[in-house]
C-alpha cells in the first residue's frame, strides 16, 4: 500500500461502493468518476489539499489488464469442469497450474446460448409484463451515488441491464442503467409494459420514479422495457458416436442461478419417453406397422387400487385403429399405454437400463408409457444417442484433455474412448425403425416445424408433462443429438398450449438451424434382418405388422387386465 500513489488510492478507495460498476479496466470513464469524487471528499476533510488533489486528477493510471479472455461464455460448463477438477485433486486443484481441454465446440456453445435465451425471452413476453422488481426510496435531488446505491444488489444478465426509474408517464420513461448511463425510453420501447404505465396498474404493477426495472437494447439502439424471465431451460447436445458433449447451457443466466438443469433437474419427460417404450416393444414382436386400438380406456379403483384412472389424448380426439408409426408422430398416449399393457411394464422398466435411466426413477405402472418418471436432459441426450448410433451406449463426457503446468498430458479422454469398445444395448433394427418412426414425427407429427431446417436426416419427438409442467423436444441425426427442456424451478404450468413443440422446439431448431448448415446428410443405412419396405418394414422373424395381437389392439370396450396402480395424481390424465 506505501507504494500507491495518491490518485491509485482514491481509485481502489473508490472500488468496495460498486466493484462492478466502478472497476477501470471494465468502465474507465465510471472508474474516474468516482476516483474524482473520492479526491473531492478527501479535500473537503482536510486530508489532502487541492493542489494534490489536482496532481492527482491529472496522473494517468497504469492499468495492468490479466483478464482472461474467453471465445465464447461457458459458466456452466466451467462449473462443471471446476468441480471435476476439486474432485480429482482436492485443494491442489487450485495451485498445480492445470490446463482443461474441453469437448464444447466455440460455435455450438454460442449457438446453444443464443437459442436458449431466444427461447426463454419468446416465452416470457408472450406471458406479459409482470412488473418492477423492487421498489426503492429517491430523493427529490437524487445524485448518481444515491442512483447506484439503489441499484448495487442487482447484477445485469448480458444485455438485459438493470435500471432505476426517474420519471414515468405513459408516453415516456426515464432510468438511470448502472454505470452512470441515463435512458430515456418511448413509443415502441414502452409496448411490452404499457398496462404497467396505467392507472389501472396495482401497487406491485405501477412502473413510477423508485422502481426497478430491466431495459434492454433493440433497433436503432433505442431502448426498450424487458423483464428477466421466471422459466427456465436447459439445452445440451453431443456426439453420439463417443458422447462428447458439444454445448451445454445449464439455465437462463448462471449469475442469476447456479443451479444446472442439464445435469440436475429431474423431470417428468412426458411423451419424450415414449420412444423407449416403443423401442421395447418391437423386441416383443411389434412392428412400426402393428395395428393398435386408439380408444379411450378406463381403469377403475379396484384396477388401479387408488382412484378411477381414465387416461386421454392431448387433443381428446381417438382415431380407432391406428398403426404405431402413426401413433407415434401424432403422440397418441392410449396407444401408448396399449403398447406397455401388452409387453409389461416391468419388462419395459428393465429395458429401460440399457439407454442410461435409473429404473427406480420410472417405476412400473402404466403411467411410464406417459413419461411419468423423471430424468435430467442430460440423461435423455445419452439415451437418444443410442437410437442415433445405432443402437450403442456412450457416455457423456465433457474434458477431452487435462495438461499440467509443463505442458504434460496426465489425462487424454479421447484416447480411453478410442480403445473402448461401444456397447451395444439395442439390435440395431430396432435403432434403425426409432429413427425411421421420429423422423416422422418431424415429417408429418408434431414436431413439422423443424422442416424449416431444410433437412431429410432430422429425428426426434415433442414432449408435454400434465397440466403443462415441462415441454421437451428430443432430437438429432447421425453426428448429433441435442436436448431442450423448459419448465419453472417450482414446477408450475407453463400455459395452456405451451407444449414441447411450442416451447422447447424452437429452442431446439434455433440451434441446430446455426450449427448443421454445411454438414452433409447421412443416408439411413438399412440394416440386414428386415423385411417389408418403407412404412411396413418389420424384423425378418415378426414380418411386417408382428405385434398386432387382440391385447395390443384392443376395442373401445376391452377390459384390460388390472395394471400396476398408476404415478401418483401429478403424473396422471394428461401427459403428451
Amino acid at each position: 500500500m506505501d507504494k500507491l500513489t495518491l490518485a491509485e488510492t482514491a481509485m481502489l478507495a473508490g472500488l468496495p461502493k460498486a466493484p462492478s460498476s466502478f472497476n477501470p479496466v471494465a468502465n474507465p470513464a465510471r472508474a474516474k468518476l468516482r476516483q474524482q469524487y473520492v479526491l473531492r471528499r478527501m479535500r473537503e476533510i482536510g486530508v489532502i489539499t487541492a493542489e494534490q488533489q489536482a496532481d492527482a486528477d491529472k496522473e494517468p493510471l497504469q492499468l495492468k489488464n490479466e483478464l482472461n479472455e474467453f471465445a465464447v461464455k461457458a459458466d456452466y460448463i466451467a462449473e462443471m469442469v471446476r468441480q471435476a477438477m476439486y474432485d480429482r485433486y482436492k485443494e491442489n486443484a487450485y495451485a498445480m497450474g492445470l490446463k482443461v481441454v474441453t469437448t464444447i465446440y466455440v460455435e455450438h456453445q454460442r449457438a446453444a446460448n443464443a437459442a436458449l435465451r431466444a427461447g426463454v425471452l419468446a416465452y416470457d413476453r408472450r406471458h406479459g409484463y409482470r412488473g418492477p422488481e423492487a421498489y426503492v426510496e429517491l430523493p427529490a435531488a437524487a445524485t448518481e451515488e444515491t442512483l447506484e446505491d439503489a441499484l448495487q444488489e442487482y447484477s445485469d444478465s448480458e444485455d438485459i441491464h438493470v435500471a432505476v426509474v426517474t420519471e414515468a408517464s405513459a408516453k415516456r420513461v426515464k432510468a438511470y442503467k448502472r454505470g452512470g448511463e441515463h435512458v430515456e425510453i418511448t413509443d415502441a420501447g414502452l409496448r411490452f409494459a404499457a398496462e404497467a404505465l396505467t392507472d389501472k396498474a396495482g401497487p406491485t404493477q405501477r412502473i413510477r420514479r423508485g422502481a426497478v426495472i430491466r431495459v434492454q437494447p433493440g433497433d436503432n439502439k433505442r431502448w426498450a422495457i424487458t423483464q428477466l424471465p421466471a422459466v427456465e431451460s436447459a439445452l445440451v447436445s453431443l456426439d453420439p458416436k463417443d458422447g462428447a458433449i458439444r454445448a451445454l447451457a445449464g439455465g437462463f443466466d448462471f449469475a442469476q442461478s447456479q443451479y444446472n438443469h442439464v445435469t440436475q433437474a429431474l423431470r417428468q419427460p412426458g411423451s419424450s419417453f415414449k420412444p423407449f417404450i416403443y423401442s421395447a416393444s418391437l423386441e416383443k414382436g411389434f412392428s412400426p406397422s402393428s395395428v393398435i386400438n386408439d380408444e379411450p380406456l378406463t381403469f377403475s379403483a379396484a384396477q388401479t387400487g387408488g382412484e378411477p384412472w381414465e387416461p386421454k389424448n392431448y387433443d381428446g380426439t381417438y382415431d380407432g385403429p391406428i398403426t404405431m408409426r402413426q401413433a407415434l408422430a401424432r403422440s397418441k398416449n392410449l396407444v401408448s399405454i396399449r403398447i406397455l399393457q401388452a409387453i409389461g411394464a416391468k419388462y419395459a422398466q428393465d429395458y429401460i437400463s440399457r439407454f442410461g435411466f435409473d429404473p427406480k426413477l420410472h417405476p412400473p405402472y402404466l403411467t411410464m408409457a406417459l413419461g411419468a418418471g423423471n430424468t435430467t436432459p442430460l440423461q435423455m441426450a445419452g439415451a437418444y444417442s443410442v437410437f442415433a448410433n445405432g443402437g450403442h451406449r456412450v457416455k457423456p463426457f465433457f474434458i477431452q484433455r487435462i495438461e499440467d503446468s509443463k505442458g504434460n498430458v496426465i489425462l487424454d479422454e479421447t484416447a480411453v474412448i478410442a480403445a473402448q469398445v461401444p456397447e451395444r444395448v439395442i439390435d440395431e433394427r430396432n435403432a434403425y425403425l426409432m429413427t425411421s418412426m421420429m423422423r416422422d414425427v418431424v415429417r408429418a407429427g408434431t414436431a413439422t416445424a423443424a422442416m424449416k431446417l431444410g433437412r431429410n436426416d432430422l429425428a426426434g419427438k415433442t414432449g408435454t408433462t400434465n397440466d403443462f409442467l415441462d415441454a421437451w423436444f428430443g432430437g438429432y441425426n447421425a453426428g448429433l443429438v441435442a436436448i431442450a427442456w423448459v419448465g419453472f424451478d417450482q414446477p408450475r404450468t407453463l400455459g395452456r398450449n405451451e407444449t414441447g413443440g411450442a416451447v422447447a422446439l424452437p429452442i431446439w431448431i434455433r440451434y441446430m438451424g446455426a450449427v448443421l448448415p454445411g454438414v452433409p446428410e447421412q443416408p439411413l443405412e438399412v440394416p440386414q434382418g428386415l423385411v417389408g419396405a418403407g412404412a411396413d418394414t418389420a424384423y425378418q422373424e415378426n414380418g411386417p405388422r408382428g405385434g398386432d395381437s387382440e391385447a395390443a389392439r384392443g376395442t373401445s370396450n376391452d377390459k384390460p387386465p388390472a395394471p400396476p396402480p398408476p404415478a401418483p395424481e401429478n403424473a396422471r390424465n394428461q401427459l403428451f
